[in-house]
């Protein structure tokens, strides 16, 4: 289902859902927010993946389209104000109200990271944990908007160096060397580039990016974790924004040998965040991949007790929907329990 979401400062935003958001009581909603170079599509791709099976079936997605990004959009009116990262993640509230939406996960990529983030610390009483790929908490360096400037759009095209950019912004290192599948990424991300999406409208997005004001990630109330590939250009980045952060709050996940981490990792990425969901006492049924399924049908739980155990169990009056169901407990920011680091 796609809607048409009018905010009030960031113009109209397209939205697509995936999922039946009439049984989201029992199910684990998700958020997502896409990066540059690209809409919703990225995450829809993923969500489709044979890694999501499982989320996917007791889960919905809310895929966000920033302004202009939705496939084939027309211009963006010469006289529309694109909004900053800020003010999309405070209007992002907007979505959900029309969509009759109380909490969600939010999912984002990059620049829409940054974007889920602000929302999160704006909205906390509607998130339910953020999951930031490759998420900057700093402004852009001087010298990043110095070399942006001479990035070359060409009226309505985007240019060799924009192209570029974008490319190294997305893939990182794996554009440098002799990998053998460099020029299948290029190819296909260009294809995407000059199909589908106005780069027009792309090119207010980056410099919306490139005008970032810093992230004060530390005064988050929810839950967050933080992935980046190895080989992403924002690497470090992301690793020096963790050192800053409450490790109560935070995990990091370093996916190794992978720049585009949901395309090269998604099964590690999907694993990820189905540890994060449970840790938030969502998609509880959901076994762990090399688990028994049986055993995902018992879980710990401070509010039920079964025998001497003390654990909770799949009874036979209650559905894997049922159990499922999102324990908003969780929202009190007084609980703290932090998610188990995640190997490599």
């Amino acid at each position: 289902m796609r809607y048409a979401v009018n905010t009030e400062k960031s113009g109209e935003i397209i939205v697509t859902v995936q999922g039946d958001l009439s049984q989201q009581e029992k199910r684990a909603v998700f958020l997502t927010v896409h990066d540059l170079g690209t809409n919703h599509s990225s995450f829809e791709e993923f969500v489709n993946s044979a890694c999501m099976i499982e989320i996917k079936e007791r889960s919905c997605f809310i895929h966000i389209d920033v302004p202009g990004h939705a496939d084939n959009a027309p211009n963006l009116a010469d006289s529309f104000q694109f909004p900053s990262l800020q003010l999309l993640g405070e209007e992002l509230v907007t979505v959900l109200d029309f969509l009759h939406v109380k909490y969600v996960i939010g999912v984002g990529e990059g620049a829409g990271a940054n974007v889920l983030a602000r929302f999160g610390l704006a909205h906390p009483s509607r998130c339910l944990g953020l999951i930031l790929i490759n998420v900057t908490g700093s402004a852009a360096s001087v010298l990043d908007v110095f070399k942006t400037k001479f990035i070359s759009w060409k009226g309505d095209e985007v240019g060799q160096s924009a192209e570029d950019f974008l490319l190294y912004h997305k893939f990182g290192y794996q554009l440098v060397g002799d990998n053998p599948d460099k020029e299948k990424i290029v190819s296909e991300f260009q294809s995407r580039l000059h199909s589908s999406l106005n780069s027009k409208n792309l090119k207010q997005y980056v410099k919306a990016f490139m005008s970032r004001k810093d992230l004060p990630l530390k005064n988050c109330k929810v839950d967050c974790l933080l992935i980046t590939g190895i080989m992403s250009p924002y690497a470090s980045v992301v690793e020096k924004l963790y050192k800053d952060l409450n490790k109560e709050k935070v995990t990091l996940l370093k996916v190794e040998r992978a720049g585009d981490v949901l395309a090269d990792a998604p099964a590690k990425v999907a694993q990820s965040i189905l540890l994060f969901c449970k840790g938030q006492g969502l998609l509880t049924s959901v076994a762990m991949p090399g688990v028994d399924r049986n055993r995902a049908f018992s879980t710990s739980s401070s509010g039920s007790t079964e025998g001497s155990t003390g654990a909770r169990r799949l009874s036979r009056g209650m559905s894997m929907e049922d159990y499922d169901k999102p324990n908003i407990r969780r929202l009190s920011v007084t609980i703290n329990e932090q998610l188990p680091p995640i190997k490599k």
